[in-house]
C-alpha cells in the first residue's frame, strides 16, 4: 500500500496573487529568498512585489535608517536596499550588543564579516561601549 501523497497543487496557482503575497509576507528575508528559488511562479510573485521587500527592509531601518533612506533617495528598490544594508545591520547589532567589546586584537576578528560604517554609526557604537 502506497501512502505517499504526490500533491502537485501549489497555493500560488489557486489563490489570487494578492493572497500569495500575503502568505509570502509572513516569511523572513532569508526564507523569502529561498522561496523565490523554489519555482518560477513563486519567483515571479516575490520579485514583482515591492511590498514584500519594503516590509523586510523596514525591519532593519531601526539599525540603518540613514543608509536605507539614502538608498531610496538614490533610486534603489526596496529589495536592493535590503541587500545592501542587511549585513551592515547584523554587524552593527553585534557591535551594539557588545559582541566585540573584549576583542584584544584583529586576529580574534578573523573570519568575521565587517563592513564600512558612517561616523554617526561609530558614534552610536562608541556610546554603547561607554554605557556598558
Amino acid at each position: 500500500m502506497n501512502l505517499s501523497c504526490r500533491c502537485t497543487r501549489d497555493f500560488a496557482e489557486t489563490l489570487p496573487t494578492e493572497m500569495s503575497v500575503k502568505i509570502f509576507g509572513e516569511l523572513d528575508a532569508r526564507s523569502l529568498c529561498r522561496a523565490s528559488a523554489t519555482c518560477r511562479r513563486w519567483h515571479a510573485i516575490i520579485q514583482d512585489s515591492p511590498h514584500l521587500w519594503r516590509t523586510q527592509c523596514l525591519s532593519i531601518v531601526t539599525l540603518c535608517q540613514r543608509e536605507v533612506d539614502a538608498d531610496r533617495r538614490n533610486g534603489f528598490s526596496w529589495k536592493e536596499s535590503l541587500a545592501r544594508n542587511y549585513i551592515r545591520s547584523r554587524v552593527k547589532l553585534d557591535w551594539l550588543r557588545g559582541r566585540y567589546s573584549n576583542v584584544a586584537s584583529a586576529v580574534e576578528l578573523r573570519g568575521r564579516k565587517m563592513v564600512p560604517m558612517d561616523v554617526e554609526t561609530w558614534g552610536e557604537i562608541l556610546q554603547a561601549e561607554l554605557d556598558r
